[in-house]
């Protein structure tokens, strides 16, 4: 077990922000990922969902227009009309995509935020984002996510200099800061947020599901008390992003689970959550770069794709 791919892809996520930040401001790409007035739909599957989640959020709260987001696999019926797709796709490969672009009708505008932009996805776009320096050689998804979303959040101005210079700060003490103490007693994680952070929990706990083979969960904060936390006990540690809705925090400490409230920015606390998924990992003596089962990309034969 190595892990060195992940941990060094981790650590460069600051550095690689800043590129991502000057690629929003360019005045071609941040009117691609803004389209303000205009109604939106972003796709994307496994981490890219939860990245579509939270940039429909985002343009929303940016009072750019309606944004719905959904999995790639399970496009909106025919009733919903947009007047744009923004699909995000780290491979530029994966199979559902493809499909889910080629079945698009042809006046929706296409745009594909990529890793690399000769691919099949990025042949399907009116207009290709191409965020190639955040690429990354490890099956799992650190940086691209990341950076995808801070150009997200600079295109519709949600982040402007001075949060950035902050959030970048905070990344850097998320890089520095110790990790939760007590790690290898823990059987059960759970992410919680609200807001488009709701997309960074589900994201942190993905991280841990396939780089530790962890019992990890996600839920919109106040939804917690709805049921999930009737499983919360001494072996969890649940994190809260985007707040602590309703002293949420005190009612999951009374079943006797380690609770974490992030006072950082979500994208912040995403980056100590993947730093979690690797001790998780390593604990586990398990390689986070390489879990099993999983690939790059999937890309499925004709006979997959069509009973799919």
């Amino acid at each position: 077990m190595s892990g060195l791919v992940t941990e060094a892809e981790i650590l460069s996520q600051p550095t690689i922000w800043t590129r991502a930040a000057e690629l929003a401001a360019d005045a071609a790409v941040g009117p691609a990922l803004a389209a303000p007035g205009e109604r939106v739909l972003a796709i994307g599957c496994g981490t890219s969902a939860h990245v579509a989640l939270s940039y429909a959020v985002l343009r929303e709260q940016a009072g750019l227009g309606l944004t719905d987001h959904a999995f790639a696999s399970e496009l909106p019926g025919r009733e919903h009309v947009y007047d744009r797709v923004v699909t995000f796709c780290r491979s530029g490969t994966t199979t559902e995509v493809v499909d889910a672009l080629q079945s698009l009708p042809v006046d929706w505008r296409r745009v594909v935020v990529t890793g690399v932009a000769d691919s099949p996805v990025a042949a399907l776009a009116h207009d290709v984002v191409d965020l190639g320096f955040a690429d990354e050689t490890s099956v799992v998804q650190t940086r691209f996510p990341t950076a995808t979303l801070v150009a997200a959040r600079v295109a519709t101005g949600e982040l402007d200099a001075d949060g950035f210079e902050t959030l970048v700060a905070q990344a850097e003490d998320a890089l520095a800061s110790g990790l939760p103490d007590g790690l290898d007693a823990v059987e059960h994680v759970v992410y919680l947020g609200t807001g488009w952070a709701l997309g960074i929990a589900h994201e942190a706990a993905l991280k841990v599901r396939e780089s530790a083979l962890a019992w990890a969960e996600s839920y919109p904060s106040a939804d917690f008390r709805h049921g999930p936390l009737a499983v919360a006990g001494e072996r969890s540690l649940v994190t809260l992003l985007g707040g602590d809705p309703g002293g949420l925090a005190a009612d999951i400490a009374v079943t006797g689970a380690r609770v974490v409230v992030g006072e950082r920015d979500p994208l912040a606390e995403l980056v100590l959550a993947q730093r979690v998924a690797l001790q998780l990992a390593r604990l586990r003596g398990l390689d986070p770069d390489h879990p099993r089962h999983l690939t790059r990309s999937v890309v499925l034969s004709d006979a997959q794709a069509g009973a799919s």
